[in-house]
């Protein structure tokens, strides 16, 4: 029999497309799928707080009350219909966000903060406070560290240029945590913790799958990675497509590249153990073997993707529109795409526990 798996959410940042991740929880839990550990960079260690740090019943509460909190002043449905009239009102929604921030968030910076004579200058356009309030609100972290599920968030130390990760299981996490992991520049400023400081995950890395891989332990793993950049495209047809292109691009994880890797050290490993079969007894123990047979995750990993898909009217703009329509219809699609994933002949009747990488895309494309 194998042992018992191991639930895992691997959440990447996003900014307001991560509404997307908190539907596809929703779904998850209404599947009855228990999570042992979620690791997030961004927005996604936002939602991974609001999970962690809530019991099972509080969690799509907390989190509906996060995103119709952060979506409050965009709340109003445009009463024109059609295309063009959608894209037009994000748009709107995307500049009143710049203009006066995000309820509960961030919040634009004076004028005079940015003064070149004063004492010191801002080192962000927006001041993050207001998200700090919230996270204290809404996230109980004292349940978090001692009862919640395991929580890793990375973050960039600006100094070194290196990822840091905050990990419950080495360490006690706070809002400075959460809010370091998404302090992305020159947005939101740098967040200081214990004389270091750091902005966000995504400069490095835009998703913590690898992290989760170099940290599992010998029970198998079920990961559900969810992503809100796709790495797949179409060819760009005016200047406002190759932004969004080029930002589907810097903050698509590379998940791919991220699983061959693991399947590629697994079958090394997998190669090693075969040859120490085949070996004298005095060789079976040779230190640069033993290297080789430590490649890899030691235990069994089922990878599922579930990637957030550009809607007609999303523009690069996307990850900064806060409006309520918009929230909805990407958590909508986040359980839609967990639905279509739980109740998928291949997901059925997969096997649980099977050696290797075994790896699921069942959305609406091919990544």
């Amino acid at each position: 029999m194998p042992k018992t798996e191991q639930n895992v959410l691997v959440l990447q940042g996003g900014g307001a497309l991560g509404a997307y991740q908190a539907g596809a929880f929703q779904r998850l839990t209404e599947g009855k799928l228990d999570v042992d550990w979620v690791a997030g960079i961004s927005i996604g260690s936002i939602n991974a707080a609001l999970i962690c740090g809530n019991p099972p019943e509080r969690r799509i509460e907390r989190l509906t009350a996060f995103w119709e909190g952060v979506t409050s002043s965009l709340a109003i449905t445009p009463w024109i219909i059609g295309p063009m009239a959608r894209e037009a009102y994000t748009e709107f929604a995307a500049a009143e966000v710049m203009t006066v921030g995000v309820p509960g968030f961030f919040t634009p910076r004076p004028a005079l903060a940015f003064w070149p004579f004063g004492r010191s200058q801002a080192l962000s356009f927006y001041d993050t406070s207001p998200l700090e309030k919230t996270l204290n609100e809404l996230v109980d972290f004292d349940y978090l560290n001692d009862c919640g599920p395991r929580i890793s968030v990375g973050a960039t130390d600006i100094e070194t240029g290196n990822f840091a990760y905050f990990d419950s299981a080495k360490m006690r996490i706070d809002a400075r945590h959460i809010m370091a992991s998404g302090a992305l520049p020159p947005g939101f400023a740098p967040v200081g913790i214990d004389g270091r400081f750091y902005w966000d995950g995504g400069l490095v890395s835009n998703t913590p799958l690898q992290y989760v891989m170099e940290h599992a332990g010998t029970d198998p793993l079920c990961i559900f990675q969810i992503d809100l950049f796709s790495a797949r495209g179409d060819i760009p047809e005016n200047i406002v497509d190759v932004q969004q292109r080029q930002k589907d691009i810097q903050y698509s994880s590379r998940t791919r590249l991220t699983t061959d890797r693991f399947r590629h050290l697994h079958d090394i490993r997998t190669a090693a153990d075969r040859l120490a079969a085949k070996l004298p007894k005095d060789l079976q123990s040779d230190p640069d073997l033993a290297v080789l047979r430590a490649a890899g995750p030691q235990c069994p990993v089922t990878l599922v993707h579930l990637i957030h898909r550009k809607e007609g009217f999303e523009s690069d703009s996307k990850d900064y529109e806060f409006s309520r329509l918009s929230m909805n219809e990407h958590w909508a699609a986040g359980k839609a795409d967990v639905k279509k994933t739980l109740t998928h002949t291949k997901w059925k009747s997969r096997q649980i526990g099977k050696d290797g990488l075994q790896v699921f895309d069942l959305g609406q494309s091919h990544e």
